[in-house]
């Protein structure tokens, strides 16, 4: 029962993260391809956008390819965590509601992926795990993708509040009647 349990949760997992990758790179299943996902990036700092989505889109494809395979295990499962972590930070200013277009989702699939990193891939996979060397090498890698580009966004997102404050400030000074001349 847990290996059929373990199964599906891969699989459902795996095929999304999956699709979701082919919509960000080839704007398939209605998803925006490289060109617009790539401006989506720019938006939120995450330059030079085409290659980070190209980045982002490779890694939710070909972690939920491994992860739904069970193969190359806890590969999948650590590709996802990396991207969906990225994804939960991109959606935090909306709140945690998806209807908000918050990090609800993201989130979901960040704590699934972690809980089938934990488990394993059960006894219905194509493959072996991977060594623990090769594990840790991965896990490794992953972590500092992740990490640079949550630091890359949030670095952009507060340059970004700053010089509009200072926009504003300068605004505000130039259309404010001069009540000191008076």
């Amino acid at each position: 029962m847990r290996d059929v349990i373990l199964l599906g949760t891969r699989l459902v997992l795996g095929a999304y993260m999956a699709v979701h990758g082919v919509q960000k790179l080839f704007g398939a299943f209605g998803g925006p391809g490289l060109d617009r996902a790539g401006a989506g990036f720019e938006g939120i700092g995450l330059t030079p956008g085409k290659p980070m989505a190209a980045l982002a889109g490779a890694t939710e494809l070909g972690g939920g390819l491994l992860t739904a395979a069970g193969a190359a295990d806890p590969a999948g499962p650590l590709a996802i965590m990396g991207a969906m972590t990225v994804a939960s930070a991109t959606h935090r200013a909306s709140g945690p509601l998806a209807a908000n277009r918050g990090f609800e989702l993201p989130l979901t699939n960040l704590a699934t992926a972690a809980a089938l990193a934990a488990s394993g891939p059960g006894r219905l996979r194509l493959s072996p795990p991977l060594s623990r060397r090769l594990t840790a090498v991965v896990a490794a890698g992953g972590a500092l993708l992740a990490a640079g580009s949550l630091a890359r966004m949030l670095t952009a997102a507060r340059a970004k509040s700053v010089s509009g404050a200072a926009t504003d400030t300068a605004s505000d000074a130039s259309t404010e009647p001069d009540a000191a001349r008076a």
